[in-house]
Formats: structure tokens, C-alpha cells, sequence
């Protein structure tokens, strides 16, 4: 699957059940699905290193999924 390296802001959506996600600084959207709780904050400057992943079907009509694999705030 492909890396991607991201510089952006952590958000909460409210959609369904809730998730964690990332807008990056170009507008796009990533659905982290192994959010680490030091980032879960509304917000916050982050650059994390992310690995796409298949998640076949899902409710969250939200992103791209994505597993972090490193991060820096």
C-alpha cells in the first residue's frame, strides 16, 4: 500500500458513530483508522507518516483510510 507523509489538523466528524481524522494542509481528507489518544485533539498541528489501507466496506463515508505509523506534533 502507499505512504503518504502529511503535515495538517486533526479533526473530530460527528458522522454515524464518530471518528478521528486528518485534514491535510491541501484540503484532503484522511480517515485515521489507529488514531494514537496523545493526537485526538480537535485542531491539532500534526505530521504524521500514514499507510493506506483497504478496509473493503465501511459506514464512514469520510476519507481515505489510513493506518499512522509515525507521528510529531
Amino acid at each position: 500500500m502507499k505512504t503518504h507523509k502529511i503535515h495538517g489538523v486533526v479533526t473530530f466528524q460527528h458522522l454515524g458513530t464518530g471518528f478521528w481524522g486528518i485534514i491535510d494542509n491541501h484540503g484532503r481528507e484522511w480517515r485515521a483508522i489507529n488514531m494514537p489518544e496523545q493526537l485526538k485533539h480537535a485542531g491539532k498541528a500534526i505530521n504524521v507518516t500514514v499507510k493506506e489501507v483497504d478496509e473493503g466496506m465501511s459506514i464512514f463515508m469520510w476519507g481515505t483510510p489510513v493506518e499512522i505509523v509515525s507521528f510529531h506534533t
